[in-house]
């Protein structure tokens, strides 16, 4: 087939907006409607929620999209891709099928299995003691469900963009060695992933487009493996070079962005405005994915618990090492293994508001042992009350111990058992991508060259820049872009690691990689470490990085003058 593929997105994350569902079925002509529902923090979540009760482990909010929507599907001849199956795609499978049947709707549906390595965890030398351990399948499991007539295909664990690699191999024929075009689904598909962050949302540049409500992305996709990202008519937010260019830095990290498909080659592709809404991505590159397959496993770590002490007016520097000495001499008999203090200094002087003459310390500790973390800790500040600094107040009463996760990754051969169940219910083994490539960095870039000597001015970065970041395990990355060429030069030979550790005094003693994405005018970096064991130990302030890449934008530099 030669006509372009739309497929659309309808959800980012689990607990995303419930009505996208419909606004994508009704808003426009729509192919496919993918659904991305999993995180790492989301597995964990599914792990807990098996561990009650085994018939769970899926995204419930799912079906109940579909009771209302899946009438209004089959009646447009839209098929529906979904990981919403998390932990237990038969289990979800069964359910729809169960939804259709009391709808009365002729509906075949399909799902993918063999992502789930906890049973084989020993047998395949995985770390013991996990909740979950998924291995991220590819998309050809998605396509067969499709060539045998799925209306609705449901997986697990899958790469997030291998739920446009699947439809659009199924859709236009393509083999595992069509890897320029797989390629370009799957840097479609990293687009759309996260949905409304491709239209505006979480924009570095929001003020510059209407988005307190923007539609979700959908992308025109070719047989060549390019596409157009755009968005239903009348819907919020924008499609914009800038705003794809933020999506596309997101969780990233080498310019190889390996997946069971195909590694695609983010340093070869190129953006262009092609209308209103409507961004245009070609000569996306693509080489043989690795021969490993990565896996995900959570596991719970410990137990933790957190008191947050208010601050108020004068001496805030002082009031904070009094309770802070108060607190560790009443830990002493049971220390927790981890106790961290961090002093935020949110007071301003002379406030005309209480809350904004307060700085907040936070106590957070961990330990093995929930007795450690629990009552120990919660009466140790509690006590405090009549007897600590002047205007001793805590955020919240002092909660029980609560459990906390581990996200760690890791490695297997590629040839899992990837099953795709087909409408039938014939099983039909997917074999992995043929010659498998070890992963590693490209060589860098030339740079640009320098913009020559000028006055210069201390400014924030953000006057100059974007930037969008995100987490992968316990670290995060931080995208950077410009959007003129005599920015980029700057910044490409301004913005090294050396910089950033001293912009973001918090990297200063972890490990930064830096990578140059010449067509994006990008500079990527990852630094590791900076989320400990991953979101759901929630190590720091902002436990998933989001913010990371506008406290960036906030830190001021020396920039040229021409550039402001």
């Amino acid at each position: 087939m030669t006509g372009p593929l739309r497929i659309a997105n309808a959800s980012g994350f689990y607990g995303d907006r419930a009505d996208a569902v419909r606004e994508m079925l009704h808003g426009g002509p729509v192919d496919v409607l993918t659904g991305d529902y999993l995180a790492e923090l989301t597995m964990l979540l599914l792990g807990r929620d098996r561990m009650k009760d085994p018939s769970r482990g899926y995204a419930r909010t799912f079906l109940r999209q579909m009771e209302e929507n899946l009438a209004t599907a089959v009646d447009k001849g839209v098929r529906i891709v979904t990981n919403a199956g998390g932990l237990n795609p038969s289990g979800l499978a069964d359910a729809l099928r169960e939804l259709a049947g009391r709808l009365g709707l002729p509906v075949r549906v399909a799902h993918v299995e063999g992502d789930d390595l906890l049973p084989r965890a020993a047998a395949l030398g995985l770390p013991g003691g996990a909740l979950a351990a998924n291995a991220y399948l590819g998309g050809e499991g998605i396509a067969a469900c499709l060539r045998a007539g799925a209306d609705v295909v449901v997986t697990g664990r899958v790469t997030d963009a291998a739920l446009v690699t699947g439809p659009a191999a199924a859709h236009f024929g393509w083999a595992a060695d069509d890897r320029d075009r797989l390629a370009g689904a799957v840097v479609a598909g990293h687009v759309l992933e996260c949905g409304t962050q491709a239209t505006g949302g979480n924009y570095a540049f929001f003020e510059r487009h209407d988005v307190r409500r923007p539609g979700f992305p959908l992308a025109e996709l070719h047989a060549d493996g390019s596409s157009v990202i755009t968005k239903h008519p009348g819907t919020g937010g924008a499609v914009t070079v800038g705003t794809v260019t933020a999506q596309l830095l997101y969780e990233t990290d080498s310019p190889r962005y390996a997946g069971p498909d195909v590694t695609a080659r983010l340093d070869t592709v190129r953006l262009s405005q092609d209308g209103p809404d409507r961004v245009r991505i070609d000569g996306v590159r693509g080489e043989a994915p690795p021969p490993t397959l990565k896996v995900g496993l959570n596991r719970l770590g410990g137990w933790r618990n957190e008191v947050v002490f208010v601050l108020t007016g004068l001496g805030v520097e002082a009031k904070a090492a009094l309770v802070r000495e108060q607190t560790e001499a009443a830990l002493a008999a049971r220390r927790p293994a981890e106790v961290r203090w961090t002093l935020a200094r949110t007071d301003h002087p002379d406030a005309a508001a209480e809350e904004e003459a307060s700085a907040l310390l936070r106590l957070v500790v961990r330990d093995e042992d929930p007795e450690a973390v629990g009552r120990a800790v919660t009466g140790a500040a509690v006590e405090l009350g009549l007897a600590s600094y002047p205007g001793f107040h805590l955020t919240a009463p002092p909660g029980k111990a609560a459990p906390y996760g581990v996200f760690e990754a890791a490695f297997v051969d590629a040839a899992v058992e990837h099953t795709a169940v087909l409408p039938d219910g014939r099983r039909l083994r997917i074999g992995p991508a043929p010659a498998g490539r070890p992963l590693a960095d490209p060589p860098e870039p030339p740079l640009p060259e320098p913009l020559p000597p000028g006055p210069v001015r201390r400014a924030p970065l953000g006057l100059v820049a974007g930037a969008r970041s995100g987490d992968k395990g316990g670290s995060a990355n931080v995208g950077v872009w410009t959007e003129t060429e005599d920015a980029w030069r700057w910044l490409a030979h301004t913005l090294t690691p050396a910089l950033l550790r001293e912009l973001l005094p918090e990297t200063a003693r972890l490990p930064v990689t830096r990578h140059l994405l010449p067509n994006l005018r990008a500079v990527n970096f990852r630094i590791d470490g900076l989320l400990g064991d991953g979101v759901a130990s929630q190590a720091r302030f902002d436990p998933q990085a989001k913010a990371l890449g506008e406290w960036l934008r906030s830190r001021r530099l020396d920039i040229p003058e021409a550039l402001l």
